[in-house]
């Protein structure tokens, strides 16, 4: 069922921007104690923050770094540039790589699907470089396109220097910004991101376990990737399916391997037992019509252009409110996409989520007689 909107024409500072569309602007108390210096409960689907604490503090991502990595040769995958069953042919670096490997062997050629469950399954350092290379030439290129991807997810407090997670000055993210990856991973490529779920793989006889425990404790975690420096900690992104609703948690700088796992379940656990999350809204639903001055029809559709979902407390969604503002002077011509105004939705006084009301149509210019008739009615309606 669709939630009941209230109408209310205001003139708003339209400032804000698209990217901003979902802000959340309360967060539910009750947190467990999670041993980590970064941590961040988010619901896949509404993309809201559950629980957090220094979520957009910098930090060294470790591994984690391979989650951009693997999301990079997804895209190269799905635009044919390359191929599971290519030879990879192996380097002397990505050889030499030290730190969690698959033992792949100089010069010798592997299949790239091999290398892929290298990198995802064993973590192995030396599968990412001999990945990087065989896609972009070089670790420093492909660290480049990394970079650019980032920026084009809105990762802006993330920098990489290498495709591993080697320890580097200028390496590092956010817990937030890793939800941002996370989420475009499982969204664009699901297929792709069951490999995240398997346990063990074995490469040159040598049989290794997926680091990420919580896959062994609990049948509803299918991901994601484990970290750990000396320097950076324990880090752990989990992520888990419950009755229709997936939560991904962040744990970053945790004391030791057990204490990540356990911090990540906490997180989870909280999670599904706290909060619910309801579709509120399907992609191209219209909530409104919005008066337009000087086009060439007089009112334009407004709604959203995605799927909307919104994560509240148990119990509370039948005190979920929901309310329009839209900017009195807005002037053709309109794109599809415009920004008109927002959407509040409230929990009786207090604001839960605000998402960006979008023009659903195009509305060019009108002609002379309507342009000098709502010029003149435009200015006694201010």
């Amino acid at each position: 069922m669709l939630l009941k909107i209230w109408l209310l024409g205001l003139w708003l500072c339209m400032s804000t921007a698209a990217a901003d569309s979902a802000k959340i602007v309360s967060l539910a108390p009750g947190a467990p104690e999670v041993d980590a210096n970064s941590f961040l409960l988010v619901d896949f689907q509404s993309g809201e923050e559950l629980v957090a604490m220094n979520q957009g503090m910098r930090i060294e991502p470790a591994s984690i770094t391979k989650l951009m990595t693997a999301y990079i040769l997804y895209r190269e995958l799905a635009r044919g540039r390359v191929k599971m069953s290519e030879d990879v042919l192996i380097s002397q670096k990505s050889w030499e790589m030290k730190g969690s490997r698959m033992f792949v062997e100089v010069g010798k050629k592997v299949k790239l699907e091999k290398l892929l469950r290298g990198l995802i399954i064993q973590s192995g350092n030396d599968a990412a470089v001999a990945l990087a290379e065989h896609v972009a030439g070089s670790e420093e290129a492909f660290v480049e396109r990394m970079n650019k991807v980032a920026a084009e997810l809105g990762m802006h407090g993330t920098r990489y220097q290498n495709v591993t997670g080697w320890p580097a000055a200028e390496h590092y993210t956010t817990a937030r910004d890793i939800v941002l990856l996370t989420r475009a991973l499982i969204t664009e490529f699901p297929d792709r991101y069951q490999l995240y779920s398997e346990k063990e793989f074995t490469y040159n006889n040598i049989k290794q376990h997926n680091r990420n425990k919580l896959l062994w404790r609990d049948d509803s975690v299918d991901g994601v990737k484990t970290g750990h420096t000396e320097s950076a900690g324990y880090c752990l992104v989990a992520s888990a399916l419950r009755n229709n609703m997936r939560l991904i948690s962040v744990v970053l700088g945790s004391g030791s391997e057990r204490s990540r796992s356990e911090s990540s379940q906490k997180l989870l656990e909280y999670g599904f037992r706290t909060f619910e999350t309801h579709k509120l809204y399907k992609e191209g639903d219209t909530l409104s019509e919005v008066r337009i001055w000087q086009g060439a029809k007089e009112k334009v559709a407004a709604g959203v252009m995605a799927d909307l979902y919104v994560s509240m407390g148990k119990g509370r969604y039948d005190q979920l409110k929901g309310v329009i503002q839209f900017d009195k002077s807005i002037s053709a011509p309109v794109r599809r996409g415009d920004v008109l105004g927002k959407i509040v939705f409230s929990d009786q006084t207090k604001v839960l989520k605000e998402v960006n009301l979008l023009a659903l149509e195009d509305v060019a210019e009108g002609g002379l007689w309507r342009q000098v008739s709502d010029s003149v009615q435009k200015f006694f309606a201010d």
